[in-house]
């Protein structure tokens, strides 16, 4: 085959994203060869290219080695496949029949330290390799992802004038950049899925208070997340979320809605506790996901849950949703007029947080990313695209130093607007006995950042009398050691330079 027929770009995995990005590159005008291990995905793609009229630019194979050659130099290869050993297994099999200055490129969620490993380790044969984060579903692949590209340079280069195709369109250009070196890519996409989660929480707790405190019944939640999505809250998962809650039972018409039927446990691919597990590495606070991890955790523990709440009836105490308060239209309006207004402020500090887990650990490797940039490919696309995101991108653009977007003038303004509203629905919640442990995690988040003291100088305290950890005064320098179990001495200690 002469090279100028030759595919441009190769992916290898036809599960859902690998097929439907396979057929975006397609549509998009690039000729793409696919492979997969086993050989009915490859036909299966095939025929959808064919269905949709892109058969002349997809090609299928079923030899690994077939599927390589097929590819103009410098073979660019994208990898969709599971995470951990079957990422690693792939790329062993890809290696055998590349050469040097080809690509491989993993599309799938992947801790960024194995794919820094993996760089270094094709490195050795002279192969360039990138971590790059892909969101959107089913959806955003077919038509347009978000994409997070980090690792070799060169690499982004070469397949740049593909993505910036193959991705979201906004006003403000492609849903894409070149992210950083090394694993950051990667990086950037966990933490994109940390907010995720943060955000699904906070809009499931949005939905749980006007159902279970206001009284709102399906069609009502499904108006107001219609209106939501009309101002400030514009996003794909508020608009989803209405659509959901919309929906009829399908498979049982005539019987109510659908989500009503769908069982209260919430499953996990791991993201999300990555993110807070780094957050905990890098000693940065990011309580909004962390709460919505545990309440995906304790979502889990379903039968435990119901034993529980019979063991309390038993004791004289009813569940939040045994009795729902009859509100007036007018008390049921300003309800809901103040969930908005909680759900933006706590979706402010959950993208703050994230954030500044973001820069946290680019200043501890080196990867100099920009945060408005990460915004703005976040516009389109991806699975937390939302209309705010590009006055984050702008808060960014205003100061590229700015500690947290806490303290950006607009935020801080928008943030104060709502502040009442915020406090009036967490107490509503907790008097009703509706969890919130996000929407509270983040008010108790904001309180914690806006005070200038804290009560930490006890917890302090207690460090340097149980374990001699130290602390520092307010009024002296250096660290200090005090003997508190004698508390009529005015023994201490005075260090310098020593610190717990």
């Amino acid at each position: 085959m002469a090279e100028a027929d030759k595919s441009q770009v190769g992916l290898c995995g036809l599960a859902v994203m690998g097929q439907n990005l396979a057929l975006n590159v397609a549509e998009k005008g690039f000729k793409i060869s696919v492979y997969n291990r086993s050989g009915d995905k490859t036909d299966n793609a095939v025929a959808r290219a064919q269905k949709e009229g892109l058969g002349d630019n997809l090609v299928g194979f079923k030899d690994m080695g077939e599927f390589v050659q097929s590819l103009a130099k410098p073979r660019c290869v994208i990898i969709l496949v599971k995470a951990g050993a079957p990422v690693d297994a792939t790329i062993e099999g890809l290696a055998q029949h590349m050469e040097p200055g080809d690509i491989i490129i993993d599309g799938g969620n992947e801790w960024y330290e194995n794919t820094e490993r993996r760089a270094k380790a094709l490195e050795e044969k002279g192969l360039l390799y990138m971590g790059m984060g892909v969101s959107g579903g089913e959806e955003g692949a077919r038509n347009g992802p978000s994409m997070m590209p980090g690792g070799a340079k060169a690499a982004f280069d070469v397949i740049e004038p593909i993505i910036t195709k193959v991705c979201a369109q906004t006003d403000s250009g492609p849903c894409t950049t070149y992210v950083g070196p090394g694993g950051s890519g990667n990086f950037v996409k966990m933490v994109h899925n940390g907010i995720e989660y943060g955000d699904m929480q906070l809009i499931s707790e949005a939905y749980d208070v006007l159902k279970t405190v206001g009284g709102l019944n399906n069609s009502e939640l499904a108006a107001a997340f219609n209106e939501w999505n009309a101002a400030e809250l514009d996003s794909f998962l508020i608009e989803i979320s209405a659509l959901i809650l919309a929906k009829e039972d399908d498979q049982k018409p005539g019987e109510g809605f659908l989500v009503d039927k769908i069982l209260d446990k919430t499953g996990m691919k791991g993201t999300g506790k990555w993110t807070v597990q780094q957050a905990a590495e890098l000693s940065v606070a990011i309580p909004t996901v962390a709460s919505s991890l545990d309440a995906r955790f304790i979502s889990g523990v379903k039968d435990e849950r119901v034993a529980a709440q019979a063991t309390y009836m038993s004791a004289g105490l009813e569940p939040a949703d045994a009795e729902v308060a009859a509100l007036t239209p007018e008390e049921k309006q300003q309800l809901v007029d103040d969930v908005r207004a909680a759900l933006y402020a706590s979706k402010i500090c959950s993208y703050a947080q994230g954030m500044n887990l973001i820069r946290a650990k680019s200043n501890e490797q080196g990867w100099n990313l920009d945060l408005g940039e990460m915004a703005r490919i976040w516009k389109g696309g991806c699975i937390i695209r939302a209309r705010f995101l590009d006055r984050i991108k702008k808060a960014y653009d205003r100061d590229a130093d700015l500690p947290s977007l806490l303290v950006d003038g607009e935020f801080a303004k928008e943030l104060v607007e709502r502040n009442d509203a915020w406090r009036r629905v967490v107490t509503s919640a907790i008097n009703a006995g509706v969890a919130t442990p996000s929407m509270s995690s983040s008010l108790a988040y904001f309180d914690s950042y806006r005070r200038g003291r804290l009560p930490a100088n006890l917890v302090q305290a207690q460090r340097d009398f149980f374990g001699s950890h130290t602390y520092e005064r307010v009024d002296m320098d250096g660290w200090h050691h005090t003997v508190w179990s004698d508390m009529n001495s005015a023994d201490s200690i005075t260090t310098s330079g020593y610190s717990a």
